[in-house]
Formats: structure tokens, sequence, C-alpha cells
């Protein structure tokens, strides 16, 4: 496996588009991000509520940038028609390089498509696209120990808890939390696939 990738620029599924970020997308993200900066705030450090459109274009490039260098590969997940922004997610090569063949699956929904299966429908799309069509056998998922969300999204997509880093993160407000870890192999996945 060499350092480099080129990735695949998007998947469609019957309920989400992922697919990497264009020059042009900051306006979406930025009115997602606003709109759901006290849904995100618990658990998001990033997130704030002042974010202009201009910086949040900034990171829309700076994401794009990143993808085609196989530095990182940040998603945006919309409706399958391209037209409506829901969130984003990303394969994150926090576990290694591409040599690794191993990646940390990361997703925020926005506000207003939350609770209505959109996570559960991001990550199933993820865990197929990244087995189907990247060199991943690993992909993993951690989440706050107090993110129920997360937490039964994971538990949902059959993904195998591994245990909990202990007052492994600090939140946004300065408090310390326990991240629990989960994962999927591709040999799980395959299984998965046959029953």
């Amino acid at each position: 496996m060499t350092r480099f990738f080129f990735a695949p620029e998007e998947f469609v599924s019957d309920r989400v588009l992922l697919r990497c970020y264009r020059p042009g997308d900051g306006i979406d993200l930025n009115v997602a991000t606003l709109e759901s900066y006290e849904h995100l705030a618990p658990w998001m450090p990033w997130a704030t509520e002042d974010q202009t459109t201009e910086e949040s274009e900034k990171l829309v490039r700076t994401f794009c940038a990143q993808y085609l260098l196989s530095n990182d590969f940040v998603l945006a997940v919309r409706t399958p028609d391209d037209e409506t922004y829901l969130g984003g997610s990303g394969f994150h090569l926090r576990e290694g390089g591409l040599e690794m063949q191993s990646a940390e699956i990361g997703m925020w929904i926005r506000a207003s498509a939350a609770g209505q299966g959109i996570g559960t429908a991001t990550l199933t799309a993820m865990l197929d696209w990244g087995f189907e069509e990247w060199p991943w056998r690993r992909l993993a998922w951690r989440c706050d120990a107090e993110n129920g969300a997360s937490r039964h999204i994971a538990e949902k997509c059959g993904l195998t808890e591994e245990g909990t880093l202990r007052r492994h993160t600090k939140t946004p407000q300065g408090e310390w939390r326990d991240t629990v870890c989960f994962a999927m192999l591709r040999d799980e996945w395959r299984e998965r696939q046959e029953q």
C-alpha cells in the first residue's frame, strides 16, 4: 500500500450522498453549523456560534485540498439528490497513515436532520463505501461516553465496543470525559453482508 491514494469522490445510498467537499460548499457548512451550534457544542469543540461564511469556505477548501493530497478525507453528507446539506463525516487517518489501512469515522448531523435516522444511514453508507471501494481493513468510531445518540448509532450498525479511554478528552466547557471506542473489521462487515 502506497502512502498516496486516489480516493473515490462520492457514494450514494438510498438515504444519503457522501462526497468530498467542493469550493462553494462553505455557505451550506456555515448555515448548518450556526443552526446546530447548541446541538453540537457539548461534543464538537470546533463548533462556534459566530463562524463566518468566509471561515466556513476556508475550511471547505482546506478539506478539499487535504482530500486530494490523501492527508485526510472529510466528507459532506447530503441528500441523494445533492440538494440539502445534512452534516459532515469523514475517514480520518488518526490511527496511522494510509499504509495502516485503518481510519476513524467521524460524523455530525445538523440539528434539523437529527433524530430521523440520518446518522445510522450515514454510518451504514460509510461502512459499505469504506469496505467496498477504499483500502480500509479496519474502521473505528469514537464518541464521548455521555453521547448516547452516537453510542446508539455505533451499536445499531454492528460495531464492536473495544473499550473506554478514561478521562480522555476535554469538552469545550472544560470537563474531562471518557471516550468509548468501537470498530468494525472488513471480515466482520463481509460476514454481515452474507447474512
